[in-house]
């Protein structure tokens, strides 16, 4: 249990921030990119990009392969199951609560409706 814990620590720690999840996205649209092509529409040099994909090869969201000069990046979805799946035992909390949210807001937005008649 305490693998599995210190894994979900550095999934959760890696999609903690935006570049890496836009990383993630991109690959999750062509996957099997260069280094420098996912650093370019981003707008970060080399070695930032190098040190936020260490962050996520080291959480296994990633691998890394040379291919003669360049390094091609593929995701590796894997570890985020494992987080999705823990996610989901609390999910029995966090629903009932988004569905009255949803209800006091649909009931909002019928005064609203009223007040303009």
């Amino acid at each position: 249990m305490v693998n599995h814990e210190i894994g979900l620590d550095a999934v959760f720690a890696a999609l903690s921030n935006a570049t890496r999840r836009q990383i993630l996205a991109r690959l999750e649209d062509a996957d099997g990119q260069s280094v420098s092509d996912l650093a370019q529409p981003l707008g970060i040099k080399l070695p930032a990009m190098l040190k936020q994909l260490g962050v996520l090869e080291d959480a296994r969201l990633i691998t890394r392969h040379k291919q003669g000069r360049t390094v091609h990046v593929s995701l590796a979805a894997g570890p985020m199951a494992d987080a999705t799946a823990w996610l989901q035992r609390y999910e029995r909390f966090w629903s009932p609560r988004l569905d009255r949210l949803a209800a006091v807001a649909e009931a909002m937005d019928r005064q609203k409706g009223k007040a303009r008649k």
